[in-house]
């Protein structure tokens, strides 16, 4: 495997092997909105490059889906991201952001989160602050812009990232 050792974990580059793993996580979260399982395995094979999976023993205990935005090609906007919970607060989060970052050279992160999701608001303040980053937030999308009850998006932009700033 060509990714990152951290601990008895490896962070690295998805499969399309790990698609059902990261489904599971997703339905697991109880966070997370659910895509289809196709859509996990489609991610693999065409977003690889832009998102991260960590394994133990080559089981997948967290990933995290992003993108570059088409039109800022420097944004990684970050989809999804989850741990196990039998893996939270280890530190899993935190280095599959850092590795992501690095690995694409994003010059800048969005992410969405709905103002309930305190667990992600503060791993994202966190990320801007290890980064020597700014952070700046403003509603994205009003609980009236979706067809279904879902609460409103918050959407953070964190950078610029400096490569000299990264954390080790």
């Amino acid at each position: 495997m060509s990714g990152k050792t951290f601990g008895q974990a490896v962070v690295d580059v998805p499969s399309t092997s790990d698609g059902a793993g990261m489904w599971r996580l997703a339905r697991d979260s109880r966070t997370l909105d659910l895509n289809s399982s196709y859509s996990y395995l489609l991610w693999c094979r065409d977003f690889a490059g832009t998102s991260a999976v960590v394994k133990i023993d080559g089981e997948v205990i967290g990933f995290v889906t992003g993108y570059l935005r088409p039109n800022q090609p420097d944004t990684l906007v970050i989809w999804q991201i989850t741990v196990a919970d039998e893996h939270r607060g280890r530190g899993f989060a935190t280095a599959l952001l850092d590795s992501l970052v690095r690995r694409t050279g994003a010059r800048h992160l969005e992410a969405t989160v709905t103002s309930d999701n305190d667990s992600s608001i503060a791993m994202f303040r966190a990320l801007a602050a290890r980064w020597g980053a700014g952070l700046t937030g403003n509603q994205l999308f009003s609980a009236d812009q979706f067809p279904d009850d879902h609460a409103a998006e918050f959407l953070f932009r964190i950078g610029p990232f400096v490569p000299v700033n990264a954390p080790s």
